[in-house]
């Protein structure tokens, strides 16, 4: 009896679960729980077809939506600069520091016993050094702001020639000196150099280098290879003297005007034109195996 009455307890039991189960399930069908993913599985194929909608949905708004941009907008116009203010403006700075190099040109030569025998620019922070004999023929060299020598600082390097101070008076000292021109200080032009100093006698003309004499005492022709002029042959005319004085030897060749190199017959044309008073010609010329510089300082009238 106590056997039968627990089976069917037991059976009464199960029914009602199952009705429970059956009732859920058919809720889940009738609502909002049927359109829910089911498993792991049916969460991740919804997340995949979320992104896919979304980017979709930003390919159609890339396509239909302008690339112009929005709203009140206007380019700029362009500020064009009239040709009277460009021509200011360039002519307001040199690219390529010409007047930098000018420098102290002018100053006049120094009447020091001092020879120039090397120089090293730095054009990118204006300084440079350069070697430097006094009278006891020792060289040594010398940083733009070094003394000299007593009284004597060396303040610009340049091409062919350094600038020194003395006395608050700026004077030039040349690489080549065989040129006459105005000295400072008392020393006269003919003045005998003093005792030794190894430089060599010069033979001086009678009166200033000027354009005629040159012109009358020195002949440029044109040395050729391969059908093109590389350079010009000096030749004294005269008596030579102002050939030597201008510090050339026979077989000179002229191979760069003003730090240009010699490229055609035109070049001779072009040096018979600067030949004129006030003019500072830096020559460099091959000498047998050796090249070497030389200034052609003509005063003014």
């Amino acid at each position: 009896m106590a056997s039968a009455a627990q089976n069917g307890a037991q059976t009464g039991l199960s029914a009602s679960l199952s009705r429970f189960r059956s009732a859920r399930f058919e809720a889940g069908s009738t609502g909002l729980g049927r359109f829910l993913p089911q498993g792991l599985y049916g969460w991740l194929r919804a997340l995949l077809v979320l992104a896919l909608v979304i980017q979709v949905a930003r390919l159609v708004w890339t396509i239909v939506t302008p690339i112009a941009p929005l709203g009140d907008w206007q380019a700029r116009t362009a500020n064009v600069m009239s040709p009277a203010a460009r021509a200011a403006l360039f002519a307001s700075f040199d690219g390529f520091d010409r007047a930098a190099a000018a420098g102290d040109a002018s100053a006049a030569v120094t009447s020091l016993d001092l020879t120039l025998y090397g120089l090293r620019m730095n054009e990118a922070s204006g300084g440079g050094s350069a070697i430097i004999a006094g009278s006891d023929g020792v060289q040594r060299s010398f940083d733009v702001g070094e003394e000299v020598s007593p009284g004597v600082k060396l303040v610009q390097v340049l091409f062919d020639h350094v600038v020194i101070e003395r006395s608050g008076a700026r004077e030039s000292l040349f690489l080549d000196q065989s040129v006459p021109a105005d000295t400072v200080g008392d020393a006269p032009l003919g003045a005998a150099p003093p005792a030794g100093a190894g430089a060599p006698p010069v033979v001086q003309a009678p009166g200033p280098l000027t354009p005629e004499a040159i012109t009358g005492g020195i002949g440029f022709a044109p040395r050729t290879e391969n059908g093109r002029a590389t350079g010009f042959a000096v030749t004294p005319k005269g008596d030579g003297s102002v050939f030597a004085q201008a510090g050339f030897k026979p077989g000179d060749i002229v191979i760069e005007i003003n730090g240009r190199k010699v490229a055609s017959a035109a070049d001779g044309a072009a040096l018979s034109g600067q030949i004129r008073p006030g003019a500072r010609l830096s020559l460099v010329i091959e000498r047998g195996t050796e090249t070497l510089p030389i200034a052609l300082i003509i005063p003014e009238k």
